[in-house]
């Protein structure tokens, strides 16, 4: 997902066995993860079977965890929007004009606007909308068409859905993150869980996850960066199949190395890429489920042919650091 104006492109790659010891299915206190070795290059990489003398295993600890037992604004670890500057008054997030500046992002060609109980979209009045139900462990961000109704409060947006943030509560530099989640389908569909530079600045950006909503089972994982003498912006990313992603749960996650990002699903590398220039910051994560883009290829706009009715399921988020007694002081931060 992103502030952007570029298109991820891609080969479809086949996933590697299965190199983690860990029940993919957990979020343990402590994680060892199967890491590329050899060196890596700034142009992305997919990785296939790997060889054990390329890879070593990589001992982490748990900092961040939210298995959605409970509403996911009950706990203040999540905000359900974007957030603004130092400038950005408080009440412009929760309603009157203008507040739909930070519940979208118009340049993606996006038509939905994000809510939540507190919203008053045009008013001064919440709505008392919310896209966010939580059910045996289970939080599904649920878009829905705009009530004809609330067209106009709503800024005329053609659907309503849900976005959760962790800046200001959480971010990190360097470690793992990883969503376990199921990947929804359909016209105009568009499922993230992405994280972006906590001093607000972009890029960089690291795309954990997209869906196509048009193409089931293929799903990206991206690198965005500047160059600074050019202030040209790059992407390197590829698409993955993995079939059955939208009724099946699946862990898709990034361990950013001081040298590498690495991508897993199910805990397997997929891919790598040397850490591009600027990623100095610590970064918070994103999940959200936008409806409609003109540059993200295999989402396209919404029509009348899209769900009524769609929900991003997502089972946990995790969030793990390196275990600098035995990463070695070349990963030293």
């Amino acid at each position: 997902m992103t502030i952007r104006f570029l298109v991820t492109i891609g080969l479809v790659a086949a996933l590697t066995p299965a190199l983690a010891a860990e029940d993919p299915r957990d979020a343990p206190l402590e994680l060892t993860l199967p890491v590329t070795t050899d060196p890596a290059m700034i142009q992305c990489r997919q990785i296939g079977a790997q060889d054990a003398t390329s890879l070593s295993f990589l001992p982490m600890r748990r900092t961040f965890n939210d298995d959605f037992d409970q509403h996911p604004l009950a706990s203040g670890r999540w905000v359900p929007h974007y957030a603004g500057g130092a400038a950005w008054p408080e009440a412009r997030y929760w309603g009157g004009a203008g507040s739909d500046f930070k519940r979208k992002t118009s340049a993606n060609g996006e038509q939905q606007i994000y809510v939540d109980p507190r919203y008053a979209g045009r008013g001064a009045t919440p709505l008392g909308l919310d896209p966010f139900q939580v059910r045996d462990g289970v939080l599904s961000i649920v878009a829905r068409r705009t009530p004809a109704e609330l067209r106009d409060v709503l800024f005329d947006n053609e659907y309503i859905s849900g976005i959760l943030t962790t800046q200001g509560t959480f971010s990190q530099k360097y470690g793992y993150f990883e969503i376990r989640a199921r990947i929804p389908v359909g016209t105009g569909v568009w499922p993230a869980f992405w994280m972006l530079a906590d001093d607000g600045g972009w890029p960089p950006e690291v795309d954990v996850i997209e869906g196509r909503g048009q193409r089931p089972g293929d799903l990206v994982m991206t690198t965005h960066w500047r160059i600074p003498a050019t202030g040209k912006i790059e992407h390197c990313g590829f698409d993955f199949a993995v079939p059955g992603a939208d009724a099946d749960f699946h862990n898709y996650g990034v361990l950013w190395e001081p040298d590498r990002l690495i991508y897993f699903i199910d805990r397997k590398p997929v891919s790598d890429i040397k850490v591009p220039i600027g990623f100095d910051d610590p970064m918070y994560m994103i999940v959200n489920l936008a409806m409609g883009s003109k540059f993200f290829v295999g989402v396209g706009f919404v029509d009348a042919g899209s769900p009524a009715t769609v929900a991003f399921e997502i089972d946990r988020i995790s969030a793990y650091q390196i275990d600098m007694n035995f990463a070695g002081a070349s990963n030293a931060q």
